[in-house]
Parts: C-alpha cells; sequence; structure tokens
C-alpha cells in the first residue's frame, strides 16, 4: 500500500488488543479511521487482527524495546504515512504493595513500559508529523498521574511523569502540533480490577467509556497542545 496524504484518517493507538486499546481500536474503526497498533500479547493481537483486518496494520512490539518502537514507526509511516491520532495507551500497574515490597525489577517495569515506552513512541512518530505540520499526541495519564495512593508508588511515579514529559515536549514541537495528557477517568478493566477487585464493576467499562471518549480525541487539534485533560 502506498500512503496517499489527506486520503485517509490514520489512529495509532498502543496497547491496541487489551481493555482499553482493544475498544478503542474498534471505536475508532467503526468511525471510518484507519487503525493502527501495536501489543505484546500475540494471541489477543491475532483476534483483532481478525476483527479489523488491511487497511488496518497490527503488529507485536513491546514499546519497551526501542528497536522494535522504531521498526514498527517505520512500517506504519511507509505504509499508512503519518497519524492523525497517537495514542500513548500502553501501561501497566504494580502489584499492591508497599515500596519497600517492591523490587526493582518490579518498579523497573513499570516505569519503563509507562514512560520510556511513551518517550520511544514519541520520538519515532512526532518528526513525521511535524513534517507533515499537523498531528495530534495523546498520552494516556490517570488521576493517579495527579493525585497519589498507597500501594501503587511506582505507577503514580509513572504517571505524574507522563505528566511532565507531556507539557515539555508540547513547548518542544512545531505549529500544528499538539501534546495532550489524558486522565481518560475510572474505568473497569484488568488493571483497575488488580487494585480496586470487585469493586471496579461499579465503573463504565471500556466499550461504554469510547462512546463518549473518542468523539471528544476526534475534536482534539493543535489548540489543545500542553493541556492537562479528562475524558468525558
Amino acid at each position: 500500500m502506498i500512503a496517499v496524504p489527506g486520503s485517509q484518517k490514520v489512529v495509532c493507538v498502543t496497547g491496541c488488543a487489551r481493555g482499553l486499546g482493544r475498544a478503542l481500536s474498534h471505536s475508532f474503526a467503526n468511525r471510518g479511521w484507519t487503525v493502527t497498533g501495536c501489543s505484546r500479547s500475540k494471541k489477543d493481537l491475532a483476534l483483532l487482527t481478525e476483527k479489523l483486518p488491511s487497511p488496518h496494520l497490527f503488529r507485536s512490539v513491546d514499546v519497551t524495546d526501542d528497536q522494535g518502537v522504531q521498526n514498527f514507526a517505520q512500517e506504519v509511516l511507509d505504509e499508512l504515512g503519518p497519524p492523525d491520532l497517537l495514542l500513548n495507551n500502553a501501561g501497566v500497574i504494580n502489584r499492591n504493595a508497599p515500596l519497600t515490597d517492591l523490587s526493582d525489577d518490579e518498579v523497573s517495569h513499570v516505569l519503563n513500559v509507562n514512560v520510556k515506552g511513551l518517550a520511544s513512541c514519541m520520538r519515532y512518530f512526532l518528526p513525521a508529523m511535524e513534517e507533515r505540520g499537523k498531528g495530534v499526541v495523546v498520552n494516556f495519564s490517570s488521576g493517579w498521574g495527579r493525585s497519589t495512593s498507597p500501594e501503587v508508588a511506582p505507577y503514580c511515579a509513572s504517571k505524574w511523569a507522563v505528566e511532565g514529559l507531556s507539557q515539555a515536549v508540547a513547548g518542544e514541537v512545531s505549529s500544528g502540533i499538539a501534546v495532550v495528557a489524558l486522565n481518560p477517568g475510572i474505568i473497569d478493566t484488568d488493571m483497575l480490577r488488580s487494585c480496586f477487585g470487585e469493586a471496579a464493576s461499579g465503573y463504565p467499562d471500556a466499550d461504554a467509556w469510547v462512546s463518549h471518549a473518542v468523539p471528544f480525541l476526534e475534536g482534539l487539534n493543535a489548540s489543545d497542545n500542553g493541556r492537562s485533560l479528562t475524558a468525558p
């Protein structure tokens, strides 16, 4: 496929094959977007690809693998062109425990996925978006990126970093580009259930969330650059 600039709306979703990412992928595709994305889960990715075949493009990529992210980004740029929306949704949370009970590997994993992985995605997609002169990057933050709670300290630290990283990069990008941090709110996902247990069922699930959030995301533009937003 040869990308024709302006011929399609392209959204790139990291962590696209499970939970919130899967719901986002389906919702954008149903609204006429070409969806591309990456996920670590090959099994879930295969199911997504079956439901959303070409021209949608999905690849198995761990965002902590910088070279893997670079290769994925280049394939997307070659096949589809720069995304109109880059949704950095991939994320993990530590097990509920005081910081002193967590290992270095557990802390590093959260920071590597939630911060370094997000940074890699911006590094490899933003130059092409800037060259084209338009595009929006949405970095998924959290209520715990603006507040804190015990037993999720590494996760809180990572999401506070997402807020700061987003605002800093927003000051670096050229005209026409927006970089924002988005608090999606409280959604019944596997991640929430790891913290809240069965109480998570009292919150909207991912499919209900996207019905309001995707139109909101579609409306973002360069005037939103640098904002810390909360999904409706």
